[in-house]
């Protein structure tokens, strides 16, 4: 079983509401640091809308309300003085289909750190990010060539490197190979168990073979209620709820 180590980001008493429709209820989830933490669910549970909780990624969609508070290193990362900016310069998040830009491989890692400021040492630092996304081997070469040149499973590793250029603490991972090839997502899942050795991932996945594969803890959530969390082989193997061994079990109905 996984030890957990310290607590870095919290969802304490979580609810997010779209106008009045409540997508995410009352959810109170621990997030461990160097850890991965898998959240599963059906379709329209609230998973991906408690994931961009956590660095306010919906603070960009109209009629969108949170109550509860969402804590990192122990600050609220909603209080009214925080930063959302800043948040997110330590929460990376990759999304479910690659977005690459439409500028080269060199410029798409070079972007976030360019309009935040931070322009010293920028090869030392593209280079370092690829290193990270296991990319550089294959585009050290072609760092001037369009992005949109890659194929899907280079150009989500590609935007794994954009979000680490920043060096955050936190990555958040939406789906990140759900439009991906078996192949492809097998890289990605090699990928995640080097980056935990220096970050703290959250995906959320409808994969649930790649939960159980990746995740050391793993959150089951259904209709907006987190239904179950522990440690992942607990979960899938031993569930304490009727509804999580349904679900890991197939027969969820």
């Amino acid at each position: 079983m996984t030890q957990p180590s310290e607590v870095l980001l919290q969802a304490n008493a979580v609810s997010i509401a779209y106008g009045d429709q409540l997508a995410v209820k009352a959810v109170t989830l621990p997030i461990y640091q160097q850890r991965i933490t898998s959240i599963i669910g059906p379709s329209g549970c609230g998973k991906s809308t408690l994931l961009r909780s956590f660095n306010r990624m919906n603070d960009f969609i109209d009629q969108v309300t949170l109550t509860g508070k969402v804590t990192f290193n122990d600050q609220n990362v909603y209080a009214s003085d925080a930063d959302p900016v800043a948040v997110r310069l330590n929460i990376g998040m990759v999304f479910q289909k690659p977005n690459p830009f439409p500028k080269t491989i060199y410029d798409n890692v070079a972007w976030a750190p360019k309009i935040n400021g931070r322009r010293d040492n920028m090869d030392d630092r593209v280079e370092q990010a690829l290193r990270q996304a296991a990319l550089w081997d294959e585009v050290k070469d072609r760092l001037q060539e369009s992005a949109l040149n890659l194929s899907g499973g280079q150009q989500q590793r590609l935007c794994i490197a954009r979000a680490l250029a920043m060096n955050p603490l936190v990555l958040l991972m939406d789906e990140p190979c759900s439009a991906l090839d078996p192949v492809s997502t097998a890289r990605i899942e090699d990928l995640l168990f080097e980056l935990k050795e220096t970050l703290t991932i959250v995906i959320v996945t409808h994969n649930m073979q790649q939960a159980a594969r990746v995740s050391d803890f793993t959150a089951f959530m259904e209709n907006g209620v987190l239904i179950e969390y522990g440690p992942t082989e607990t979960l899938f193997t031993n569930p304490e709820n009727q509804r999580t061994e349904e679900y890991v079990t197939g027969r969820f109905g």
